[in-house]
């Protein structure tokens, strides 16, 4: 059985390094939406131009565009084998293609890291990213320098004070409403994020074992029947 995740959650709740360690764990890949388009925008493609002014503003890309990239991802034979997805889908209409991707797929693992709000404001005035790779600083680095490529750190432009509250609540408009979309399927399960990071990773271990092992009935293509 394929492993096929979704990690739901607001900024700041820990979705990238969770995401990154069930991949690892699991042997599949991390496909982070936010990522290839920090990419884009970092190597100047025509999608980075595009995006880059809506990034920095906060705001959402468009479905289109997003599920553009996401088709394309789950179309290359390394996500055979399962996928841990970060920040797709926002939006129940992205949820909705993603279910039409999936009809011929083994079920969705749908799971939601829950933060309080003051505890995100505080992790994201403290996030960074590196000015050359753009990768994202996690935890503490050497004299403020890329653990992966060495260049500079900096806060991302989205993380600023102003920027940070639009995202919280573009969050509640338009992405929060997944979890009614999803909380239902018996995949489906809410995760407490103001643990350690070694604790969430332990909760969502288990909960991906638990539909792992046939815990779940009545599910096929990530649809509840």
């Amino acid at each position: 059985m394929a492993v096929n995740v979704i990690m739901l959650g607001p900024p700041g709740a820990g979705k990238g390094t969770q995401a990154e360690r069930v991949a690892r764990t699991r042997g599949i890949p991390r496909i982070s939406t936010g990522d290839i388009l920090r990419e884009a925008v970092h190597l100047g493609t025509p999608m980075g131009s595009n995006v880059k002014a809506v990034m920095d503003r906060g705001e959402l890309v468009g479905d289109d565009v997003m599920i553009g990239i996401v088709t394309e991802r789950l179309d290359r034979p390394d996500a055979e084998r399962g996928f841990v997805l970060d920040g797709f889908p926002r939006t129940v209409a992205q949820a909705a293609a993603l279910d039409a991707l999936m009809a011929d797929r083994d079920p969705l693992i749908v799971l939601d890291i829950v933060v309080p709000e003051s505890e995100l404001a505080r992790r994201l005035g403290m996030r960074m990213i590196c000015e050359d790779c753009g990768a994202n600083a996690e935890g503490p680095t050497p004299m403020g320098h890329c653990l992966r490529c060495g260049g500079r750190l900096t806060q991302r432009t989205d993380d600023n004070g102003a920027v940070v509250l639009e995202r919280f609540k573009i969050y509640q408009r338009a992405t929060k409403p997944l979890v009614d979309f999803y909380h239902a399927r018996p995949t489906f399960r809410s995760i407490n994020g103001a643990q350690t990071a070694d604790s969430v990773a332990a909760e969502l271990a288990a909960a991906i074992e638990a539909f792992g092992n046939g815990r779940v009935n009545g599910t096929a293509g990530g649809r509840t029947r």
